[in-house]
């Protein structure tokens, strides 16, 4: 099952985002084929802001654990998170850049 993992960053946090920024992908990475594709959300001034994950786990219960232990998490970078399960029925990437 697919869960998406979004998360917003606590205003005046980008100095925390980019000392954990290492340890968040070294995390992502160690995923492997449950991270489907991650990235983050960019403010006005196209600096990131917050995150979306997508991951594949079993349930709500794992699909948490994988978020509560991402780096960014652990840090306290997010004033809100939300974890949502979600089907992914269209694939369209050949227009994405």
């Amino acid at each position: 099952m697919l869960f998406i993992i979004e998360a917003m960053d606590k205003k005046g946090a980008l100095d925390l985002r980019l000392k954990t920024r290492e340890k968040h992908l070294q995390y992502l990475d160690s995923l492997g084929e449950n991270l489907i594709l991650a990235g983050p959300f960019l403010d006005e001034n196209e600096k990131p802001n917050g995150s979306m994950i997508i991951i594949r786990a079993d349930n709500i219960l794992e699909a948490k654990s994988i978020a509560d232990k991402d780096p960014y998490k652990q840090a306290g970078l997010f004033a809100t998170s939300s974890i949502r399960a979600w089907l992914w029925a269209i694939n369209n990437e050949k227009g994405i850049k």
